[in-house]
């Protein structure tokens, strides 16, 4: 059986969904169940005995401990993170703890129970860390994408936890030999997405004739890739991935904040039109700018092609349309994530009410 961590949030209930779709080897699932961990993420598997949820800290050592001894993992795939860029400006102290100090304990959990294995046992475990590019900081308009080799540059408390927490998965590999592997992934997005998130956020405020809030000029340039690619790529690391490896994975769809809300409003214009006829575009709002805000990321992803045979199923265009249909179809989870905390939060960061 394989540990999961944060596997009731975004990127983990999908690769757990996936795993589970593509595999019968079973899966333990640790999460706290914070604001973004959604257990109706994960409800097809309520009765599924593949299945086995326990709420509770990464950073519990005693808890962690006692799962690797009761459940036996041959891997472990670390997707638990506080990773809202906004929420750490407000905040930074929770993404110290959840993304540095959990990431550490397991590490040394893992190490413990690693270091007791038989040798053919020791040689195939697996413990697999999820990253994001924006441990690179930002790139110039012309320059080329991040490779595994960039120099880290992070440049928000969100990103300066998460480098944090890929040098320790590196040193312990390098200085106690555990058989890590990393990937820094550029911007998800897909099912389940929480929706304080760009995509998700101008989705649904689009059908509830709200402003469409872009910070600044919106010439902000990410790389999308779509959730269910990304879990492809961590089973490919998982199966193949080389021990003290480093792999980038990208969606190779770049594309400008601006550019990324018209295009779901051309889709929304298609698949749900206003009423009135007008575009859904003409509820786009702009917003002041956030403290740090990095204007591009781009993902070189030749490493994990090359080494792995790993490439994106989806093009940008595909898993978009994807992605509005899903929100357009699950109106009852959209409703449940929507929480009181949620409104709370909408309210804080974009000064309106959000009912």
């Amino acid at each position: 059986m394989i540990l999961v961590t944060g596997g009731a949030g975004f990127i983990g209930a999908n690769f757990i969904l996936d795993w589970l779709a593509t595999s019968d080897e079973p899966v333990v699932n640790l999460d706290k169940l914070t604001y973004a961990g959604n257990p109706e993420n994960l409800a097809a598997l309520a009765h599924d005995a593949r299945y086995v949820f326990v709420e509770g800290d990464i950073a519990d050592r005693a808890l962690v401990d006692a799962l690797f001894a009761r459940h036996q993992p041959r891997a472990l795939a670390h997707f638990a993170a506080e990773s809202h860029v906004d929420r750490s400006i407000h905040g930074p102290g929770e993404f110290i703890r959840t993304n540095v100090e959990g990431t550490f304990t397991l590490l040394e959990a893992a190490r413990a129970w690693w270091s007791a294995l038989p040798q053919t046992e020791k040689a195939a475990f697996r413990f697999h860390h999820v990253s994001t590019d924006e441990v690179y900081g930002s790139l110039a308009p012309e320059a080329a994408p991040f490779t595994e080799t960039h120099p880290y540059a992070p440049n928000s408390p969100y990103s300066a936890s998460k480098a944090a927490s890929d040098h320790l998965a590196r040193a312990w590999f390098h200085t106690y030999g555990l058989p890590v592997t990393i990937s820094n992934c550029s911007n998800n997005y897909g099912p389940f997405h929480f929706p304080e998130k760009l995509i998700p956020l101008v989705i649904l405020n689009a059908l509830a004739d709200k402003p469409l809030p872009i910070y600044g000029d919106g010439q902000q340039v990410r790389d999308w890739l779509y959730v269910r690619d990304h879990c492809a790529a961590i089973r490919r690391i998982l199966a193949a991935g080389q021990p003290g490896e480093t792999y980038n994975v990208g969606g190779g769809g770049e594309m400008s904040n601006l550019a990324l809300v018209k295009a779901i409003c051309a889709l929304l214009d298609t698949f749900k039109p206003r009423a009135d006829g007008l575009s859904y575009a003409r509820q786009i709002t702009h917003v002041a700018d956030r403290p740090g805000h990095d204007r591009r990321y781009a993902i070189d992803a030749r490493k994990i092609e090359r080494e792995l045979d790993w490439q994106p199923l989806e093009t940008f265009q595909s898993g978009i349309e994807k992605t509005v249909r899903w929100y357009l179809e699950h109106a009852d989870w959209v409703e449940h994530a929507q929480s009181g905390a949620y409104r709370e939060w909408m309210t804080q960061q974009y000064g309106k009410t959000h009912d």
